[in-house]
C-alpha cells in the first residue's frame, strides 16, 4: 500500500453550503407512489413511473409514461426504500430560517426552510436565488401541507436548478390547477395534482397515492451528487504487547448501493496522525505499527473522500497495549 504523511488530520471539515437530498434510485421517477396512481386526461410523465406496494395504475393511456413503468417490482420497492431515506434526511436537516406560510411573493436564497405553522403554500410567485452557483440547494420542510394555488409558479433564477430543490411534505401535498412546481416533492401521504400542472421535478408518496389529471411530470437531469460513505475499522490483536506488530484494516463502503469508494483514510491516535493509506480495489486500508507505546490508544480511522464519494469516520477502537 501507498502510505502518504499529511500535516493535517481530522474528520473531513464540513461544507457550510447545504447537500442535496440523496435519492437513490427514486431519482429515476417522476411519479412514484405506495398505494394507487390514477390519472385523468393526456398527462405526460417523462421519466419512470413507479407503485409499490400497490398494484393499482389507471389512466395510461391516455396519459403517456416516457420511460419505464414498475408496478409492486423489486425496482419500485428500491424506489420506495430510497425514497424513505431521502424523506428522513430531508426531515433531519436543520433549519437555517424558519419563514412565513406562504412563500409566493418573496425570493429565497440557498438554505433549509420551515415554518412555524408547519405548513407551506405558494400563491402567485416564489423566486428561489442560486446566487450564480449551480450547486446550491433549497430544502423545504412542510410537517403537514403543501399547497399552491392556481397559476401559481416556481421561477429559478441565477444558476437555481429544478434538481436540486426538494419539499419534505409531512402528510399531503395538493397542486393548484395550471401552477408550475420546481423541485422533487417527498410526501409521506398523497399527492394531488390538479388539471394543467406543469412539475419540473418529482412527485414522490411514502404511503398513499398519487393522482393526476391532465399534466406534465418532467424528471430533471440528474445532478451528480456525492454519494454517502460508512467506515470501519478492525484490529488484528488486541490487546498487544510493546513492539508487537499491530494491523488496522479500515473497510469504506458506498452508503446506497454497491460502488466501491476510492481515495485516502488517515489512520490516527486521538489528534497525532499514524498515517495515510490508498484504498486498495475492494475498498480496505491496512496500516501495521508495532512504535505504539504502552496504553490506551483510541485509534480512528478517517475516510477523507474523493470525487462522487462523502468523507466518513470509524468508531474509535480502543487499542490496548501492555508491557
Amino acid at each position: 500500500m501507498t502510505s502518504v504523511l499529511i500535516g493535517v488530520v481530522g474528520p473531513p471539515s464540513a461544507n457550510a453550503a447545504t447537500q442535496p437530498v440523496l435519492l437513490g434510485t427514486a431519482a429515476d421517477f417522476g411519479v412514484l407512489a405506495a398505494s394507487t396512481v390514477t390519472n385523468t386526461g393526456p398527462t405526460t410523465v417523462n421519466g419512470d413511473l413507479g407503485l409499490s406496494p400497490g398494484t393499482s395504475v389507471t389512466g395510461f393511456p391516455p396519459g403517456q409514461v416516457n420511460g419505464a413503468v414498475h408496478i409492486a417490482d423489486a425496482i419500485a420497492l428500491r424506489a420506495k426504500e430510497d425514497l424513505a431515506a431521502a424523506y428522513d434526511d430531508a426531515a433531519a436537516r436543520p433549519t437555517s430560517s424558519t419563514v412565513a406560510v406562504e412563500l409566493g411573493g418573496t425570493t429565497k436564497t440557498p438554505g433549509v426552510y420551515d415554518s412555524a405553522a408547519g405548513t407551506f403554500g405558494i400563491t402567485g410567485t416564489l423566486t428561489l436565488d442560486a446566487q450564480g452557483d449551480p450547486n446550491a440547494v433549497f430544502i423545504f420542510k412542510a410537517a403537514s401541507t403543501l399547497i399552491t394555488a392556481s397559476a401559481s409558479s416556481v421561477d429559478l433564477v441565477n444558476g437555481a436548478r429544478s434538481a436540486n430543490v426538494f419539499w419534505k411534505v409531512g402528510s399531503s401535498a395538493t397542486l393548484g390547477t395550471y401552477s408550475i412546481l420546481r423541485g422533487t416533492i417527498m410526501a409521506l401521504a398523497s399527492i394531488t395534482v390538479t388539471t394543467g400542472v406543469a412539475v419540473d421535478g418529482r412527485t414522490l408518496a411514502r404511503t398513499a397515492a398519487v393522482t393526476l389529471d391532465s399534466d406534465t411530470i418532467t424528471r430533471p437531469a440528474v445532478v451528480s451528487q456525492p454519494v454517502g460513505t460508512t467506515t470501519s475499522l478492525a484490529t488484528s490483536v488486541n490487546p498487544a504487547h510493546v513492539g508487537q506488530p499491530v494491523t488496522f484494516t479500515a473497510t469504506v463502503v458506498e452508503s446506497i448501493g454497491a460502488a466501491i469508494p476510492t481515495g485516502l483514510v488517515a489512520f490516527t491516535d486521538r489528534s497525532r496522525l499514524l498515517g495515510v493509506i490508498a484504498l486498495d480495489s475492494t475498498g480496505h486500508a491496512t496500516f501495521t505499527t508495532s512504535a505504539l507505546i504502552a496504553g490506551l490508544h483510541p485509534i480512528k480511522a478517517i475516510y477523507v473522500g474523493s470525487a462522487g464519494f462523502l468523507g466518513s469516520s470509524s468508531p474509535r477502537t480502543y487499542e490496548l497495549v501492555v508491557s
